[in-house]
């Protein structure tokens, strides 16, 4: 049976650290549209939609091929979770007779991140007992090193308090989420409210491919490196 697959596209009007951010020109075409069109490549994915509550990006959106949700404003503001987004785009769906088996979360602001990345995590998660998927980095383990000081005034290592003293080399590996990519369980994630499960699994990408766009000075690293 073929499963059904959401990808979900969150993308406000507004944005304090790029103005516009959403609908800038990178590269030729808006932002937003390079994770649609990794979206709608993928070979997994059933159903791309855009929620936002901006008439030019859900324009946009629709002239890139995503079908679109106008998302009310109470749940476009800075402090709304991308959470009650996936929510309020279950239940729109729902409405109209639209289930899916799993969803991707797709950030429009990863946009190195490509459908084979897409398709690449749901693979890990189909070979595995998963239920989700989280696309990750990797860091400098040299943190786990680190001390925390507690209530008592004392200090304690921030994991545990062998690894300050253990070589570099034999410290685990550890991970920063990207934000690119978070694939889970349509049913887990009504069930928790959230992209984290217990049995939640990395894609690992390079830091290069992970770079989010935040500033104006992002938006122009990626632009030199997409020339």
């Amino acid at each position: 049976m073929t499963k059904k697959i959401l990808s979900i596209i969150p993308a406000r009007g507004g944005s304090k650290g790029v103005p516009r951010k959403n609908t800038a020109d990178l590269n030729g075409k808006p932002l937003i549209a390079w994770s649609i069109e990794a979206s709608i490549n993928s070979k997994y994915i059933t159903k791309t939609v855009v929620s936002s509550d901006d008439e030019e990006i859900l324009s946009i959106s629709k002239k890139y091929g995503a079908e679109i949700i106008r998302r009310p404003g109470d749940l476009a503001r800075d402090d709304s979770s991308s959470e009650v987004v996936v929510s309020h785009a279950i239940d729109f769906l729902k409405l109209k007779g639209e289930e899916f088996d799993f969803l991707v979360l797709l950030q429009p602001t990863s946009p190195l991140r490509t459908s084979d990345d897409i398709d690449s995590s749901f693979d890990i998660l189909f070979n595995s007992n998963a239920t989700a998927v989280i696309s990750v980095y990797e860091v400098d383990n040299k943190i786990l090193k680190a001390f925390k000081k507690n209530k008592y005034g004392y200090i304690e290592g921030i994991a545990n308090d062998k690894y300050p003293f253990m070589r570099r080399q034999d410290l685990p590996c550890i991970y920063m989420s990207n934000g690119a990519i978070y694939v889970i369980k349509v049913d887990r994630f009504i069930k928790n409210n959230s992209f984290f499960t217990s049995k939640t699994i990395p894609y690992e990408m390079s830091g290069t491919n992970s770079m989010d766009i935040d500033t104006k000075e992002d938006l122009e690293e990626i632009r030199k490196r997409m020339t």
